[in-house]
């Protein structure tokens, strides 16, 4: 493919995580297994800290909303208290998470059990945050160049963090200005991008958003963004007609500052 120009008036790049920086398999085949793999013996490793409390506590406060709002959960209510013993306490939290999972939730509280695991993770090196090879040479050329570069990703922020932080490249947090998640609003909302670029002190059209979903693409354009579409491997495919109306990269080493270095 061509190159793509950033137009020159750009003070900043916005970049989507998954399927853009990182292959889509990672999130899907490394971190959610592993999740399934340790959850048991992360819970009996570390059920009397007050973390672990406090993440049971809120998925047991979920488990009461959903019953209370009639939802969808799963069949045994969470218990750490005296009253059962803590192996089949686990055995409930375990039920609870993967049937969280395998339903594809987004809570607060399953996030924040996986957000803790995850930091552990990564900390003992049992996982590193994959990005693909063109991206950290790519962003070092844009910030010679004077761009500032953003990560904008529905994975939380301290999750971001952890993947940039522990990555293959090893720690590449000094690359990011800034970080946001769906605090600030979600992805396929164009008012999210306009409270970015509120943020960050700068115009709409001053930013450049990379992404693979078109969805969010369309937001960010009706909110004056520029958007390139990233096509990687394992991405959704595209139609015809976004083909043809999208500026498209397979990779960051085709975005080129106008009139740049």
């Amino acid at each position: 493919m061509a190159t793509v120009s950033i137009p020159a008036n750009t003070t900043a790049l916005l970049l989507d995580i998954e399927g853009t920086t990182t292959p889509i398999t990672f999130v899907k085949d490394i971190l959610f297994p592993y999740i399934k793999d340790h959850l048991e013996e992360h819970l009996s490793a570390h059920w009397e800290e007050d973390e672990c409390k406090q993440d049971v506590h809120l998925l047991k406060k979920q488990v009461e909303e959903d019953l209370r709002l009639n939802r969808a959960c799963a069949q045994h209510a969470l218990d750490q208290s005296g009253h059962t013993d803590e192996e089949k306490a686990i055995r409930e939290v375990v039920d609870n998470v993967l049937w969280q999972m395998a339903s594809d939730r987004k809570t607060t509280a399953l996030k924040q059990l996986q957000g803790h695991m995850w930091r552990a993770a990564y900390a003992a090196g049992r996982i590193k945050g994959e990005v693909y090879q063109d991206v950290v040479p790519s962003i070092r050329r844009w910030r010679r160049q004077g761009l500032k570069v953003y990560i904008y990703s529905s994975g939380s922020v301290e999750a971001q963090k952890l993947l940039f932080g522990y990555s293959v490249e090893g720690d590449v947090l000094d690359l990011f200005d800034g970080h946001f998640d769906t605090n600030i609003g979600a992805k396929v909302e164009s008012k999210s991008y306009e409270r970015i670029a509120e943020r960050m002190g700068c115009l709409s059209e001053e930013i450049m958003f990379l992404t693979d979903i078109t969805r969010e693409a369309k937001a960010a354009e009706d909110a004056g963004v520029n958007v390139a579409v990233v096509v990687r491997p394992g991405n959704m495919e595209l139609t015809e007609e976004e083909r043809s109306h999208y500026n498209l990269i397979t990779t960051f080493s085709q975005l080129e500052v106008t009139g740049g270095v």
